[in-house]
């Protein structure tokens, strides 16, 4: 590929149809599931038990690269919780998995860093981990995890949308821990991770890379207190994730501004606007649908905003896209 062509999610190496795919014959072959979109739910009584897994993903190569783990923890917890706060759960546990090629005392003790700082900011319990060194089978380092949630039966959220919902979004704090294989692959046409990113030269390009995911976990409260109908965290496949909620016209009208890192991606990358919000957040991490009368009450409560509506329909419509 030459470096005017366009480059896309799946020319970089994800292809998020096989993804879909791949999952659904999963599934298909595990049986019938008590889930949400985001989490499996446990009846335990007047509880519901919840669990969600997931790593970071090729995030992690960038952290190789400028030889920083600090923040990976982070984005590992934050993948988790954001996906229990999606269906409308408390996180409230966490174990991690970090499999190596090589133990080293170093990197394991930032990524450690990582996941106390995000424990702390995620208000849940570290309760144990594993460690694995399997040099045939890593090469470098995978860090993933799983994620316990507790809550009450009428607080998990129905998880779908209505006509006439409002749609209250919430900025995310960059690239989050999705989309990476893409982002990496159009920065590195023309520039190294040490580089200077252009739009803020005191900052390395690696380093906006890997800022951290935000955690949505202090979102809960303000949320429990609103009839929220379904909710969506904006991670892989971007704004299609908004059809989680359900098969509706999702009319996006005033999105959070996308940060300075998503038009340097594209710009690099020379990657058209559809594709970049099939892959990205752009500026906006988590979505929730909810009666029209209840969101301006959701907005003085949180940094959130209204950004648009549920319509009858099946499309996400953002920036003159049709998605």
């Amino acid at each position: 590929m030459t470096e005017d062509e366009e480059l896309t999610y799946a020319e970089a190496g994800v292809d998020i149809d096989a993804s879909e795919a791949a999952t659904a014959a999963l599934v298909g072959a595990v049986g019938d599931i008590d889930d949400s979109e985001y989490a499996g739910l446990l009846d335990i009584g007047d509880r519901y038990l919840a669990l969600a897994t997931d790593g970071v993903g090729t995030k992690l190569l960038v952290a190789e690269a400028l030889g920083d783990y600090s923040t990976v923890g982070i984005d590992c917890i934050a993948m988790n919780a954001n996906d229990l706060v999606a269906a409308g759960v408390e996180p409230v546990a966490f174990v991690d998995y970090l499999a190596v090629d090589e133990p080293s005392e170093a990197f394991s003790e930032q990524v450690g860093e990582g996941l106390a700082a995000g424990a702390e900011e995620a208000n849940l319990a570290l309760v144990g981990g594993e460690t694995a060194v399997m040099p045939e089978v890593v090469k470098g380092l995978d860090l993933a995890g799983a994620c316990v949630g507790l809550a009450p039966k009428d607080a998990v959220f129905p998880g779908e949308a209505e006509v006439g919902d409002a749609l209250v979004g919430f900025p995310s704090s960059g690239i989050h821990s999705n989309g990476l294989t893409l982002a990496r692959e159009a920065v590195t046409r023309d520039h190294e991770y040490e580089d200077a990113f252009p739009p803020e030269p005191n900052r390395s390009i690696g380093e906006v890379l890997l800022e951290p995911t935000r955690i949505y976990t202090s979102l809960l409260p303000a949320l429990r207190e609103r009839a929220v109908h379904a909710a969506a965290h904006v991670t892989g496949g971007g704004w299609t994730n908004l059809s989680r909620m359900g098969a509706f016209r999702y009319e996006v009208t005033d999105p959070f501004d996308a940060q300075p890192v998503f038009e340097f991606v594209q710009r690099e990358g020379n990657v058209d606007d559809e594709e970049m919000h099939r892959t990205f957040n752009m500026g906006t991490g988590f979505v929730v649908a909810l009666p029209a009368d209840e969101a301006e009450g959701l907005v003085e409560a949180t940094d959130g905003r209204v950004i648009g509506e549920v319509q009858e329909g099946d499309e996400v419509a953002i920036r003159g896209l049709e998605l």
